[in-house]
């Protein structure tokens, strides 16, 4: 499964360089040919930028929930199944202490 994922991981990068690179490309005629202001350029592709990094937390997050639901279908402990298992231990282990 986790081989999946890699090669889904290492495909959508893949398309979003080629992707930046003709954007980039295509603003740069635009520029060339006056249809827009090298500041209107730098909006555009700041703006391209911005919307990638959102959608790469969008995805950052999806994939989180996956592997989570994931680990629970495996019966797999979690970072907060054990950090709540730490505390349950160390509240029982102050009770232990004061008996």
């Amino acid at each position: 499964m986790n081989d999946v994922l890699k090669k889904g991981f290492l495909l959508g990068l893949g398309a979003a360089v080629t992707s930046k690179e003709k954007f980039e490309s295509k603003v740069k005629q635009l520029v060339d040919k006056n249809e827009l202001t090298q500041e209107q350029a730098r909006t555009v592709l700041q703006n391209f930028v911005d919307k990638g990094e959102m959608k790469k937390d969008e995805w950052n997050s999806q994939q989180y929930e996956q592997t989570q639901k994931l680990a629970k279908e495996f019966g797999l402990a979690t970072k907060e199944d054990i950090n709540e298992l730490r505390a349950r231990i160390t509240e029982l282990e102050s009770k232990l202490e004061e008996e």
